[in-house]
């Protein structure tokens, strides 16, 4: 059953470069100029956090592969494989410190 998961989890990561093919910006992905453009104002919490956080794929880009379709596409399907292990990862900790934390009943 684990391996179905991992196989899915593949494909849906392999087809994640279909959002290329759309047309502007995804959701939630907006920058601080573009919600300036958007919404006419910046959200005040996010002027003070928006230079903590550096991505490891800039815009999706591997470096190394320039800006070809190649780069795009490999830098989509790694960014989802990398964020897949992580919440899996993170989701199989809390999972388990819920499980220890569980103390048996006593019969």
């Amino acid at each position: 059953m684990h391996r179905q998961y991992w196989f899915i989890l593949l494909i849906i990561a392999i087809l994640s470069p279909l959002g290329l093919l759309a047309n502007g910006t995804a959701w939630g992905e907006w920058d601080a100029e573009g919600l300036q453009a958007m919404l006419g104002y910046v959200p005040q919490g996010m002027e003070h956090v928006q230079n903590i956080w550096q991505a490891i794929f800039p815009d999706y880009s591997i470096r190394f592969l320039g800006e070809s379709i190649l780069g795009q596409y490999a830098g989509y399907i790694l960014s989802a494989l990398i964020g897949s292990v992580i919440i899996y990862t993170l989701m199989l900790f809390i999972t388990k410190i819920l499980a220890a934390s569980q103390k048996p009943a006593v019969k």
